[in-house]
């Protein structure tokens, strides 16, 4: 088929490479370049980096909402448009464009966690499962009919990190069946039930408050690794906290009890991984080899 491909984190990439193995891409739409690293240069996304090594048209308008960039998405043609995270409101000019329309790989099992961190918020607060839909794009937020779902466990000390790669996988193998069954595939709209948004993460969220129960705080730590990763402050230097796991023991909240094992407000858990400043992230048994923990972390 004749694809135009929308999207611009690693998540994507996966998903071009897989498109790109058994269907003709006309373009790929991404984020223009941002500011980063030290020096603050234009640094492209990792979807553009991928797409140039892969001799494939890179488009990354600011905004679609022009009548030019609609025109211009319209003018290639295509069967259909994957769009899968990529950060731009697609109006309903562009959506209507393809013959097959818009299909988005949302990482969440529709309608729960509709919205931009369905991967986050899925481990945040606790949901055995998640998984992967593929849905026909329409105007709303993530509201459009279902065409493909698969469902995937959570494991109890996953990491936001981990499921994300999971999920791209699972993504990438899922619009191909999609693509290929395309005529066969029977849209099923989303119960009005059950809605749920996955509101994007704020740094803020990142700071741990010990006073929170043990099973709350393994879920946020796990939620927010790798990025932006929920933080405490240790002697003045502020130290991320990857990887958490429930213990045993009480305290009051913020207690040391043993190695790098911390009372909350109701229970303790075990960091299991975590990142001083200016360091890799590392086992927390490497960490306490170089670093003495205070009787209580704030």
């Amino acid at each position: 088929m004749k694809v135009i491909f929308m999207g611009t984190p690693d998540f994507s990439v996966p998903v071009l490479d897989a498109l790109a193995r058994e269907h003709e891409i006309l373009a790929v739409y991404c984020q223009p370049p941002r500011p980063a690293g030290r020096g603050k240069k234009d640094r492209p996304s990792a979807v553009q980096a991928r797409a140039e090594a892969l001799g494939l048209p890179v488009r990354h308008p600011r905004s679609l909402k022009e009548a030019g960039e609609q025109a211009a998405f319209a003018a290639l043609g295509a069967d259909v448009a994957v769009v899968v995270a990529y950060g731009l409101i697609l109006p309903q000019t562009v959506l209507d464009a393809p013959v097959h329309g818009c299909l988005n790989i949302h990482a969440s099992l529709l309608p729960r966690w509709r919205g931009a961190a369905p991967i986050h918020r899925a481990i945040m607060a606790g949901d055995a499962e998640t998984g992967i839909c593929i849905m026909q794009m329409e105007a709303g937020l993530d509201t459009g009919p279902v065409l493909l779902r698969e469902t995937t466990p959570i494991g109890a000390t996953e990491t936001t990190g981990e499921l994300h790669d999971r999920l791209s996988a699972t993504g990438a193998r899922l619009i191909l069946d999609a693509l290929a069954n395309l005529p066969d595939l029977r849209p099923e709209p989303q119960p009005a039930e059950g809605v749920s948004y996955a509101a994007k993460i704020d740094k803020a969220e990142a700071r741990i408050d010990w006073t929170r129960p043990a099973a709350d705080l393994v879920r946020h730590i796990n939620g927010l690794s790798p990025f932006p990763g929920a933080f405490t402050e240790i002697g003045g230097e502020r130290v991320k906290l990857l990887r958490a796991a429930p213990a045993r023991g009480q305290g009051t909240p913020g207690q040391v009890l043993e190695g790098f094992t911390i009372a909350c407000g109701t229970g303790a858990l075990e960091i299991l991984q975590a990142q001083r400043e200016g360091k890799k992230p590392m086992p927390a048994a490497e960490i306490l080899r170089g670093m003495t923990l205070p009787p209580t972390l704030g």
